[in-house]
């Protein structure tokens, strides 16, 4: 299975300006490349048969019938082939000559799209030549002995995809004719183009074409005319570019003097899934869809398996390189915003923390510091509350302390052993046996705590969870799972641990700095069983639930786009790559989608915390769904894999 992913080319032949012949072997040889390859749909740049530079050439007959010429020694040579060629060339209609896009498929023309606005100012003077396709009706031309649909308003239909087509400057237009496609049913735009180079234009290019993308909620692929073309007043650089909803899957090589092939797959199965959820989208169908396009079906083939060539980030949640510090910033603004807004709010003198040597309670505890800061507030107004434990370690525990000393919170140590034994006698319950009675009586007792804390000091109990443990359900119920407003609600554990290293680096003191980058390394743990016999941490998380970042990756696909498990674990194994075999991956797949439905009810009554980014699992916001539902699909679907 290919998962809905389209394998897609934009292809830059070398030209040469009116010789036909030449170009159409040129572009002959790079749909045989293609095919070989398993694209399933390759687009040449504007005028591709003639040269965009031909100039008043476009007025001599010859020209004229050597495009012709050229565009059937086309149909011949993909008489055999799967691969759907969309080209350019000038069709003579009515006494106009049109700008088109020829799509050719198996030895056939399946429709022609001419070009709708054609710029005639500063160096462009295309109105001298051809006439827009607005001029003419929705009809039939006859070209290479066919009869064909010509319209601004074609879809094709292939077996994996929709798409559309417009030409160069269409796309610069106020209202591309891209935008009216979409809402008819578009998943693909094709754009044929002769766009010239000048200082920072590409820059601009780029910028438009992934913001069309993105607003088209589609596939964008571009292929500009390259060496080759006149260079009398202009140069064209050769640029193609494959966009996904605002995302540059592959880009050529500008000023390139050989002809390039650039391959992508787009994922049409994705474009659909943000489609349905968004329902502005749907909206603007309902009001600009209702006109009807030209619906053209092409010739049926069998799509290859392919290998996907499209990185796969296996953190999705974590950007790389600058957009990573610019994410954290941006992250952490949004955190204490909202923290700042409930503090004021409730006229709250003090926020409550429970500080467990830990990463999540790290995070929200600097959350905390930066509010106060913002707000002109004493950091003394923050309560770090550390409740040792039967499992506290001692590298914990001073971690614990060290941050809240070099912070300048306010410290209160309160051991949780004490309330707990008596309640395990209360309860009959016997001390020895480490069960969830065990570990839930001290999650349950650190809560209390922190709770009553809070209302002696007239504060907030500010919540550490995160969006992965939420997910996981890897929390107590109305244990560690509850507090007055939860800053981390929304951040993943993946993206925890990057937050609070952006922290860390940014620090002038050392002695803080130190302790955050040690609280990064130390393994999570809620540490609610005894330490080993080396004083270490016997019970780690990822032991028992599996790692963090393959939890991570499976929520991210699953919330943002609604995929089943089977296209997740083939993202997986190309994420990962040796990282964890077949075999890992399917049995923490499997324990996630498990916990997943197991445990909604613990996400069906969260406190409130801000959104951070893309993925939510608040019921008020991103996620509603009922607490008793059935997983079984999702499990069959996972056993099978």
């Amino acid at each position: 299975m290919n998962y809905g992913f389209v394998r897609i080319a934009s292809a830059i032949p070398g030209l040469k300006v009116a010789d036909c012949k030449h170009n159409v072997q040129e572009m002959e040889s790079l749909i045989a490349q293609a095919e070989g390859k398993g694209v399933e749909i390759i687009c040449f740049p504007e005028l591709s048969l003639t040269a965009y530079t031909c100039g008043d050439l476009f007025a001599q007959q010859l020209l004229l019938d050597e495009a012709e010429m050229a565009l059937i020694s086309l149909m011949n040579f993909t008489r055999s082939l799967d691969i759907i060629s969309i080209v350019g060339l000038p069709v003579p209609y009515h006494g106009t000559l049109l700008n088109c896009a020829a799509v050719v498929q198996k030895g056939k023309i399946l429709g022609l799209v001419p070009k709708t606005y054609l710029p005639n100012y500063k160096e462009f003077y295309e109105q001298r030549w051809f006439t827009s396709g607005r001029t003419h009706p929705e009809t039939n031309v006859l070209i290479c002995g066919q009869q064909v649909k010509i319209s601004r308003n074609l879809l094709f239909h292939t077996p994996t995809c929709c798409f559309g087509i417009e030409i160069c400057e269409d796309v610069w237009a106020p209202i591309p004719p891209s935008s009216e496609l979409v809402l008819k049913g578009a998943e693909i735009i094709f754009n044929l183009s002769a766009d010239n180079e000048g200082v920072g234009k590409n820059v601009y290019l780029k910028s438009l074409l992934s913001q069309q993308s993105a607003r088209c909620l589609s596939g964008y692929v571009f292929a500009g005319c390259g060496f080759g073309e006149s260079t009398q007043d202009v140069v064209f650089s050769g640029k193609g570019f494959i966009y996904e909803n605002g995302v540059l899957l592959a880009e050529g090589e500008r000023f390139c003097r050989h002809e390039q092939l650039i391959i992508s797959e787009i994922d049409v199965e994705r474009l659909r899934s943000e489609r349905r959820v968004n329902t502005t989208f749907s909206a603007s169908v309902a009001q600009y869809g209702a006109n009807d396009a030209c619906h053209i079906d092409t010739e049926f083939f069998a799509p290859k398996e392919i290998e996907i060539t499209r990185q796969v980030h296996p953190h999705p949640f974590v950007p790389t390189g600058d957009e990573l510090n610019e994410r954290c910033e941006e992250i952490f603004a949004i955190q204490t915003e909202g923290l700042a807004k409930r503090l004021i709010h409730t006229h709250a003198q003090t926020a409550v923390i429970g500080i467990s040597g830990g990463l999540d309670s790290t995070l929200a505890l600097l959350v905390c510091v930066r509010t106060f800061d913002n707000l002109g507030l004493s950091r003394k107004g923050i309560v770090g509350i550390t409740m040792p434990g039967f499992g506290t370690t001692d590298r914990t525990y001073t971690n614990a302390i060290r941050l809240m000393k070099y912070l300048g919170i306010t410290i209160r140590e309160i051991s949780i052993k004490a309330a707990c034994i008596q309640h395990f006698e209360d309860i009959g319950a016997d001390l020895s046996v480490h069960d969830i009675t065990y570990e839930n009586a001290q999650a349950r007792e650190r809560t209390q705590i922190l709770m009553d804390a809070a209302n002696q000091m007239n504060g907030l109990v500010i919540g550490t969870g995160d969006l992965s443990e939420l997910a996981l359900g890897w929390a107590t119920y109305n244990g560690d799972h509850m507090s007055m407003y939860g800053v981390n609600a929304s951040v993943p554990k993946t993206l925890v641990k990057h937050l609070v290293t952006w922290v860390a680096n940014g620090m002038t003191d050392q002695e803080v700095s130190s302790t955050l980058l040690d609280i990064v390394d130390t393994p999570i743990s809620p540490e609610l069983l005894p330490a080993d016999e080396n004083g270490e941490i016997s019970q780690k998380t990822e032991d028992k639930v599996g790692p963090y970042e393959l939890h991570d990756f499976f929520l991210y696909h699953l919330l943002r786009y609604g995929f089943r498990p089977s296209k997740i674990y083939f993202l997986a194994q190309k994420a990962f790559g040796t990282t964890y075999d077949e075999e890992t991956i399917k049995k923490w797949m499997t324990t996630f989608y498990r916990r997943f439905f197991a445990q909604q009810f613990k996400r069906s009554c969260l406190p409130d915390g801000p959104k951070v980014g893309s993925c939510s699992l608040s019921p008020r916001g991103d996620w509603r769904m009922p607490s008793d539902a059935s997983g079984a699909a999702w499990l069959a679907e996972c056993e099978a894999l």
